[in-house]
C-alpha cells in the first residue's frame, strides 16, 4: 500500500506478512521549468494559497470559483488556483490571484502557505508532504476519508464538503489553518513524510517477496 505510515499507521490486526505500507510514491519534478508568469507571481509576494481541486468537474464550479477568491479577499491573501478541473476563471482576475491550467504538486505545494485541494490520494499526499496546512474540500469517493485524517493529524481543519462550501466556511478554515499549533502539526506531518522513502522501500520489498517465487 503506497499510504504513508504517519498518515495511516498500519492496522493492529493486519498480521499477513506480506501485507506493507510503504510510504507516499513522488515523482521526481526537479526538472520542473515554471511559466514565467509562475515565477514573477510567485517572488512578487509572499507564500500564497495553492487551490486545486485535481480532475474533478463540478456543474457549480462557479460557484465554488467565487467562494474561494471571496474567501481569499477576505483573509487578504494571495492565491494560485490550478483550473484546469473545471476550466472556470472570473473576466476580471483579482491581482492577488493567478490562474493557472495545472503545476505540478510537489512543485507548487512547497512554495504555498495553505493548500486548498478537494482530498484526492495523491493531492493529499503533496499536500501533507509540502509541510502547509490543508483545506480539504471533498466530493465524493474516498475523499471525505482523507479528509478526516488531514483533521485528525492536526494538519488541516475539518473538511468542509463540496456542497456546504461557501466564503464563509472557507474563510472561516483559513483562519484556522493559520493558527500557530496548525501550522507546526502539518510542518511536522510534512518532515515525517519527506523522511520516507515509499519507492525504495517497496523495491526493497518486491525483491524479498519475489526471491520466495
Amino acid at each position: 500500500f503506497a499510504i504513508s505510515p504517519t498518515v495511516l499507521p498500519r492496522p493492529e490486526d493486519w498480521t499477513a506478512p506480506h501485507l506493507h505500507i510503504t510510504g507516499y510514491f513522488f515523482l521526481d519534478e526537479s526538472g520542473y521549468q515554471p511559466p514565467a508568469a509562475l515565477t514573477d507571481f510567485l517572488s512578487a509576494g509572499g507564500p500564497p494559497v495553492g487551490v486545486s481541486f485535481g480532475s474533478m468537474v463540478n456543474k457549480n464550479a462557479e460557484r465554488i470559483g467565487r467562494a474561494v477568491l471571496e474567501a481569499l479577499r477576505r483573509t487578504r491573501q494571495r492565491g494560485v488556483i490550478l483550473n484546469g478541473w473545471g476550466g472556470w476563471k472570473p473576466e476580471n482576475i483579482p491581482d492577488n490571484v493567478l490562474f493557472l491550467e495545472s503545476a505540478p504538486h510537489n512543485w507548487l505545494f512547497p512554495r504555498c502557505k495553505v493548500i486548498i485541494h478537494h482530498g484526492g490520494a495523491g493531492t493529499t499526499a503533496a499536500g501533507l508532504m509540502s509541510g502547509n496546512p490543508n483545506v480539504v474540500v471533498p466530493f465524493a469517493g474516498d475523499q471525505p476519508f482523507w479528509g478526516k485524517r488531514v483533521a485528525a493529524l492536526g494538519a488541516g481543519p475539518s473538511p468542509i464538503p463540496v456542497k456546504k462550501l461557501n466564503a464563509d466556511s472557507l474563510t472561516t478554515a483559513l483562519r484556522l489553518a493559520d493558527d500557530d499549533s496548525m501550522r507546526r502539526c502539518a510542518a511536522h506531518t510534512g518532515e515525517k513524510i519527506r523522511s520516507e522513502d515509499g519507492v525504495g522501500t517497496a523495491v526493497k520489498l518486491i525483491e524479498i517477496w519475489g526471491a520466495h517465487l
